[in-house]
């Protein structure tokens, strides 16, 4: 019996909502801490690989197949592989390396306004107008308030920290963009595991690459715990909520996720760190809402719209 079956009913899509938000908003916060002792490629490696075989083996006993087949069911895998799960977390990770779980988690709540503006310039029919290029101007914008922009020090830790992690959100849109045309029958849970999977591999031949001393890593209590919850909760669990609120709710109330990710970095941050938030980066998350509420405003009417007669019927 999949996740979607099990849990139905408008009151679980609800907990199931806040869950997300609470997996990974708090993952920020523990590929952070596990950081301090594991290397960033290899660290990401080794949890997409574990995570994909997991997923991959409930795909097969809950789901009705499996394996993919045929070109376009291959090809929706590996640019999941290569661009949301390898290149997207491999940046994420390097880019918490100069800035915090916080920072990173606001930078990474572009991505639906980059999702959008991608459509735009790849799916004709998904395009944005005038207002919705303001939304995505204010997007970066607001990117740009977070990283404190310089242009006489571009080369500040924080700055280089918050370009990878920008450029990650850039990954992870443009290939949930380049999927969308793919026509695929496989399951979801299927894809997920084939992609983390092969997203792992990728990841931990970059770690190689990259001359990560992989032989003799310093896996301390804190290292293996934040490495069990980020495969286990924030992965596993994770990845599939986040499809079957998709086949609920749909794309845009569930990008709302990605809001509510920053404050649950923050409030982590605070209680397990000490970490504060500035002005700067709460002027920047605020900036790049704005940005979100104008890409999707009709989508957002429309939603609360719904939301609106479901409550007072």
């Amino acid at each position: 019996m999949s996740l979607s079956t099990r849990f139905g009913g408008p009151k679980w899509t609800a907990a199931l909502f806040l869950l997300l938000a609470a997996f990974w908003g708090t993952s920020f916060v523990a590929i952070e801490v596990g950081l301090h002792t594991v290397p960033p490629l290899y660290f990401a490696g080794l949890r997409y690989a574990l995570a994909g075989v997991v997923v991959l083996g409930y795909a097969a006993v809950t789901t009705s197949r499996w394996r993919p087949s045929g070109r376009e069911e291959w090809l929706s895998i590996s640019v999941m592989a290569v661009l949301v799960i390898a290149v997207y977390h491999g940046l994420l990770y390097v880019g918490e390396l100069h800035v915090s779980g916080p920072v990173a988690a606001v930078v990474i709540s572009l991505t639906p306004v980059l999702t959008a503006g991608f459509a735009t310039l790849i799916l004709p029919e998904d395009g944005i107008d005038a207002v919705g290029a303001l939304g995505l101007g204010l997007g970066v914008a607001g990117v740009a308030v977070v990283a404190g922009f310089d242009p006489t020090n571009l080369a500040s830790g924080t700055t280089i920290g918050v370009l990878l992690v920008l450029l990650g959100a850039v990954s992870f849109a443009l290939g949930g963009v380049l999927t969308r045309p793919l026509s695929t029958d496989l399951p979801m849970e299927s894809t997920t595991g084939w992609a983390m999977g092969l997203g792992g591999f990728l990841l931990l031949a970059g770690a190689v690459a990259r001359g990560e001393p992989v032989g003799n890593v310093a896996w301390t209590e804190t290292a293996l715990l934040s490495f069990a919850y980020l495969t286990v909760v924030s992965a596993i669990l994770g990845f599939l909520i986040y499809f079957t609120l998709m086949e609920r709710v749909g794309p845009t109330q569930l990008n709302l996720v990605g809001y509510l990710e920053p404050v649950v970095a923050a409030l982590a941050g605070w209680a397990l760190l000490g970490q504060g938030v500035d002005a700067a980066t709460i002027s920047g998350f605020a900036t790049i809402f704005a940005g979100f509420a104008l890409v999707k405003r009709r989508a957002l009417y429309d939603v609360a719209m719904r939301t609106t007669a479901a409550v007072t019927s």
